[in-house]
C-alpha cells in the first residue's frame, strides 16, 4: 500500500515560474525514500507540496494528484491532514513556540483533543524514543540547537501519522543524534511507518530503500 502517492505534480508560487514540473514520486508502508538533489532544486517546496502546507498556509498553483493512505489530500481538513502526515525541517527554532518542552510535544495533542493519559503516554513514549525524558520538563530556549530537532521529531512522534517528512533533519544534528534518527528511522518502517527523508549525504542515505533526485523542479528515481 502507498502511504503517499504524487502524480504529475507541477508548482508555481504566484507570478513566479514553475519550481516542479510533473513529478511522479510514491513511498510505500514500511519503506524510507530519500529525496536528493542540489540547493534550490525546490526539495524543500515539494516537502510543502506533500504535506499540503502549500497551498494551505503558503500560497501557489499545484497541478496534479496527492493522495495520503489512498485519500486526496486535497479533501483532508487539517486535523485529517496531520493524522496522516507530520513534518519536520531543517531549522528547529523555527517549529518550536511553547517555552517548555512538554508544553511543545502537548501543543499538537491538545488541537486533537486527546484525552489527558493519553496525551501523557503519547509524550512519555515520544520524548523515550529519542532520548530527551529526562528533558521534559526544560525550557526549550535552554536546549542545544540538536536537542532542539530532537524535540520537534518527538512532537511529531506524538502525534503518530503514518508518514513521516524529514526535510534535512540531521543538519544541526552531532554524530549521537544523527544515530538516534537513523534508529528513529528504522524503527518506524519496521513497525509500518512510512519516511520521506530530504537528504544529501551519502553515509546518511544508507538509511533508504530507494533514492530519488531532484533537480531543476524534475524527478528521476536515483536508485
Amino acid at each position: 500500500m502507498n502511504a503517499l502517492q504524487a502524480q504529475k505534480i507541477s508548482f508555481r508560487y504566484p507570478e513566479g515560474p514553475l519550481v516542479l514540473e510533473r513529478v511522479d514520486l510514491h513511498v510505500q508502508v514500511g519503506e524510507c525514500v530519500a529525496l536528493a538533489g542540489p540547493s534550490g532544486s525546490g526539495k524543500s517546496t515539494l516537502c510543502h507540496v506533500l504535506s499540503g502546507i502549500i497551498p494551505r498556509s503558503i500560497p501557489g498553483q499545484v497541478r496534479g494528484t496527492i493522495r495520503l493512505f489512498g485519500e486526496e489530500l486535497s479533501t483532508l481538513s487539517l486535523a485529517e491532514t496531520v493524522r496522516r502526515v507530520g513534518v519536520v525541517f531543517q531549522d528547529p527554532d523555527a517549529q518550536l513556540f511553547f517555552p517548555t518542552v512538554e508544553a511543545e510535544l502537548a501543543f499538537g495533542l491538545e488541537n486533537l483533543c486527546f484525552p489527558e493519559e493519553e496525551m501523557d503516554r503519547r509524550i512519555s513514549a515520544a520524548l523515550e524514543t529519542v532520548g530527551l525524558s529526562s528533558r521534559r520538563h526544560q525550557a526549550t530556549k535552554d536546549l542545544s540547537q540538536g536537542q532542539k530537532q530532537l524535540v520537534a521529531l518527538a512532537a511529531v512522534l506524538a502525534l503518530e501519522p503514518g508518514l513521516l517528512i524529514l526535510d534535512e533533519v540531521f543538519a544541526p544534528l552531532d554524530e549521537r543524534s544523527e544515530a538516534v534518527v537513523q534508529g528513529v528511522i528504522r524503527d518506524y518502517t519496521a513497525r509500518g511507518g512510512a519516511v520521506l527523508l530530504v537528504e544529501h549525504d551519502p553515509e546518511l542515505l544508507a538509511v533508504a530503500d530507494r533514492i530519488y533526485r531532484l533537480a531543476q523542479g524534475r524527478l528521476e528515481v536515483a536508485s
